[in-house]
């Protein structure tokens, strides 16, 4: 009687873990499923939030900015899920093929270097570069005017390499910096005579910060901003992004998330 008692005990406690082991496991399956297609999977997306209006971290710590905004809706559109990963801007291309991130969403521009790593969503910004000086400096207008002067670039940008592609022809000297604030302190602080940045974001930085700082001259070049994962990668995810991203713009929500931080 003891040993039938004994496994009429075992047999329940068994029925009860497994009952508790199914509850768990659906919870947790449940838990952050947002769409039927992609089963609520969950991408790692790499940002660099010292880059406003496009990615930033506000007085709360909360990520926000265009791209913020615009990755977060095209998840929810197209239900899957994504997990943040602030980085500096040189570190994230590097990171996609090291396999720490799945998607990289930082003002990247779509060039022909960049598409050898990477594959490009169908456009999403037209950006293109900008000098920028001092508010007091009347000396410096256009390229030409850059002989022997210091010009102050954020590694890994289009910036970056525009400079140097340029470095000869109008005879400045280069300084390389790891994020967009330290460039502006460097021209800000006469350190450095000019910086090259994307022109939406130093016209928001100046308008929101109240910059010592100015914008001089034409853009240098017209740019685009693409949504990236690792070259050869991801054609699914590919495919849910830029389908997000089209129906985004047909319904008005991309209108709305520019406008949330910039206008024209």
């Amino acid at each position: 009687m003891k040993g039938f008692k004994f496994l009429l005990t075992l047999a329940v406690l068994v029925l009860f873990i497994a009952a508790c082991g199914t509850d768990d496991g659906g919870a947790s399956e449940k838990e952050g499923s947002t769409g039927e297609d992609s089963g609520g999977q969950t991408y790692t997306v790499g940002i660099d939030t010292t880059y406003p209006p496009f990615e930033f971290e506000d007085s709360s710590g909360n990520y926000k900015g265009i791209d913020v905004d615009l990755i977060r809706a095209i998840a929810e559109n197209q239900g899957f899920e994504v997990k943040l990963e602030p980085m500096d801007f040189g570190g994230i291309i590097p990171a996609l093929q090291a396999g720490q991130l799945d998607v990289a969403i930082a003002g990247m521009s779509i060039t022909d270097e960049r598409k050898k790593i990477v594959d490009f969503s169908e456009p999403y910004f037209e950006a293109g570069l900008t000098l920028v000086s001092q508010k007091g400096n009347n000396e410096i207008k256009t390229l030409e005017d850059l002989k022997g002067k210091t010009v102050v670039v954020k590694s890994g940008t289009t910036g970056a390499q525009f400079a140097q592609d340029n470095k000869d022809k109008y005879e400045y000297e280069i300084t390389v910096l790891e994020d967009s604030p330290s460039m502006f302190q460097e021209v800000s602080n006469g350190n450095a005579d000019v910086l090259i940045e994307d022109y939406p974001v130093i016209a928001y930085a100046i308008a929101e910060s109240n910059l010592d700082l100015k914008i001089v001259g034409d853009r240098l070049n017209g740019d685009h901003y693409g949504i990236a994962v690792l070259k050869g990668e991801h054609a699914d995810l590919l495919d849910m992004i830029n389908t997000g991203l089209q129906e985004l713009k047909d319904s008005g929500k991309y209108d709305e998330i520019l406008n949330t931080y910039i206008s024209e």
